[in-house]
């Protein structure tokens, strides 16, 4: 089970932050801040192996949970990513139990799955100081399931019921979009959606989680039980912070 897991099993809500100015200097700032997880995004942030690697070193020494979007749900990202050292995977855009499972295989080695094996080399493995690293990988990686198109909504049960998808997250934004109201993730059509699709997660028995739109939004969410909160991002802090300073001058 790999850190955010046992956080959320706590009971306790875990808050944490979307990571996309790819620099360890604001990832280390963000991490000193004191959130439960970071999500580091290589799906629409400007981040590559090197600049990953560099957050995830940056973090080190701070008690928050790491957890890393993919850019798609494929292998070669699977493999780069956990090799790395994150243990926690955000994989967008699964939209069927077929890609969940092959999301799984491409985590684990051989026999539990298909993925292509390093050891020595890996940051993962300590490079190499880990006995047991290749037979027990696979207790040491998480993959959460990003929902968020109506094709998912619709397969939400088979997705949720497949071995090895530890959570399922919810993104309103993408989900408003694929139901026909991009750029406004409060319709009430996407709210229904959301409330439906955490009845089916909790009826599978797995964590939800939810990036809120808002702090009010967040306390909502908390309230109807979800286990996981993204409450904002390293770019919205910047932005909201650097225009009020300058507009409480200028106003």
């Amino acid at each position: 089970m790999t850190d955010l897991l046992k956080r959320i099993a706590s009971g306790k809500p875990q808050l944490g932050l979307w990571q996309a100015l790819a620099t360890p200097y604001t990832a280390e700032i963000c991490a000193r801040a004191g959130f439960d997880w970071l999500l580091f995004d290589g799906e629409h942030a400007p981040n590559t192996a090197q600049t990953l690697l560099a957050q995830l070193q940056a973090i080190s020494a701070y008690p928050v949970a790491a957890v890393a979007r993919l850019p798609l749900g494929e292998p070669v990202a699977i493999k780069q990513y956990l090799d790395l050292g994150f243990s926690t995977l955000l994989v967008p855009m699964v939209d069927s139990a077929d890609h969940a499972r092959a999301v799984v295989s491409a985590s684990r080695f051989p026999p539990h799955g298909t993925r292509g094996v390093a050891s020595a080399t890996s940051r993962a493995s300590g490079f190499g100081a880990m006995p047991d690293y290749l037979a027990r990988a696979h207790e040491r990686v998480s993959i959460i399931a990003q929902i968020e198109s109506a094709a998912a909504l619709a397969t939400i049960d088979e997705i949720a019921a497949v071995d090895g998808i530890d959570a399922l997250f919810l993104g309103p934004a993408d989900l408003a979009a694929s139901l026909g109201h991009l750029g406004n993730p409060q319709h009430p059509k996407v709210q229904a959606a959301i409330d439906h699709a955490k009845a089916r997660i909790d009826a599978a028995g797995k964590p939800a989680g939810i990036f809120a739109l808002s702090a009010d939004d967040a306390i909502a969410r908390m309230g109807q039980g979800f286990a996981f909160l993204s409450i904002g991002t390293d770019i919205g802090l910047l932005t909201r912070g650097s225009s009020a300073l300058l507009n409480s001058l200028r106003n």
